[in-house]
């Protein structure tokens, strides 16, 4: 649309409101608001295109924006439930011409409504902030001690600084799963999310995975950390706001058989771990006191686990690798350039070695990225004595041939 037809219009502009869902009580937690415009022939068209276009005046935004949210903080005052979320998205570059200040006043003039400004979160997208972060950042601290919550969205859309993003510490990160409806994800965008998640954990922010159009992406947000959701899949945007339960029974059925596949995903590795442990725990008896030299006790290994491992070597408690590494390229390889490298940089790995020596048995990792071959592999960990571990890469075939160890 014409931007002039919409700032001649604005009586027109009128909030829809597109429901999130919480995973504790599976029930409406708030609103987002979301700008539509009501044309000739009664139907109501988006405002998105008309917020993101650069080329609209500033000012032309801006009041468009503050009409959509004056009429929006009225309708959610009438609501009267101070447990419900107001989530208002602002652009952040909009939001620094005057400090904050225009808007704060408008949600101060809500309160004195009746408007508690805990239950606003204001939405900003970071990676196409041009500012000063440092301002911005002041700007966010100083809403906060209004009780004012603050939300990073977008995230997982387009490029995102995860430094910049932890450094406005935000309360909610929105990470969008639009990406996962296409055929085949790039690895890349999966170690993102779940890069994201680790630093919503070490900043104590929740996750809301927005965009979800289909269960599967449902299914990723509760397996993943998310406490919060929205997406068509739940609801759409509508001009009213729905019953906090209208979703409620959906919600727990689906989380009941996510439940229940989770737990037989977890019971089927526990398994599988057991029998392989006792099946290394074998090979060792059989020959792991017939050789001094560890390079040999790897060759014979190898022969035995053709069937499952590409690569196989042993390291001390400190992370110093005490053999060659065994490799299967088409054959059997010996590579012994890698003899003293040390691994104990690599995440987790000291952990690992505390836990085998106390639990003295073997364990089966997460699934994750070989660094090398660049696919997703496990790694089987197995205490040889009080210093020594032997380390199994188990192939991506082996792994996709056994049921959900990937």
């Amino acid at each position: 649309m014409d931007p002039l037809d919409i700032m001649s219009n604005m009586e027109k502009i009128i909030p829809h409101y597109q429901a999130i869902f919480s995973a504790d009580e599976q029930r409406v937690i708030g609103y987002e608001i979301l700008g539509r415009i009501l044309l000739d022939n009664d139907e109501f068209h988006s405002l998105g295109s008309f917020f993101q276009d650069d080329n609209i005046p500033d000012e032309f935004r801006i009041e468009v924006d503050d009409w959509l949210v004056k009429r929006a903080i009225d309708e959610f005052i009438e609501l009267n439930d101070l447990e419900l979320l107001l989530f208002i998205n602002r652009d952040a570059n909009l939001l620094m011409l005057d400090h904050g200040e225009s808007f704060l006043q408008i949600l101060l003039k809500g309160q004195e409504k009746g408007l508690q400004l805990t239950q606003i979160v204001i939405e900003i997208t970071e990676y196409n902030f041009k500012g000063d972060i440092s301002q911005l950042y002041h700007l966010l601290q100083y809403y906060k001690t209004y009780g004012i919550k603050i939300a990073i969205d977008n995230i997982g859309k387009a490029s995102s600084n995860l430094d910049r993003i932890g450094h406005l510490s935000p309360d909610i990160l929105k990470i969008d799963l639009q990406p996962l409806r296409l055929t085949s994800p790039f690895q890349s965008y999966y170690d993102v999310l779940f890069s994201i998640s680790l630093l919503a954990r070490k900043i104590g922010a929740t996750l809301l995975y927005e965009d979800i159009e289909v269960n599967f992406q449902l299914q990723y947000a509760w397996k993943n950390g998310g406490r919060y959701y929205q997406g068509y899949f739940l609801d759409k945007p509508k001009r009213h706001f729905i019953h906090r339960d209208e979703r409620k029974e959906l919600l727990i059925n689906e989380f009941q058989h996510y439940i229940s596949s989770e737990k037989k995903k977890l019971q089927t590795v526990y398994s599988f771990t057991e029998s392989f442990h006792n099946r290394i725990h074998q090979l060792i008896l059989k020959y792991g006191k017939h050789y001094e030299d560890y390079n040999d006790l790897l060759k014979e290994l190898a022969i035995e686990l053709d069937d499952c491992c590409f690569r196989i070597y042993i390291c001390d408690e400190d992370g110093f690798q005490q053999s060659v590494n065994v490799y299967k390229n088409i054959e059997w390889e010996v590579q012994p350039e890698y003899y003293m490298k040390n691994w104990s940089w690599r995440p987790y790995f000291l952990a690992n070695i505390v836990k085998m020596r106390f639990d003295k048995k073997g364990f089966l990792s997460d699934v994750y990225s070989d660094i090398e071959k660049g696919v997703l592999i496990r790694t089987f960990s197995y205490p040889l004595n009080k210093s020594h571990y032997l380390f199994l890469d188990l192939s991506y075939d082996f792994l996709y041939e056994q049921e959900s160890l990937l």
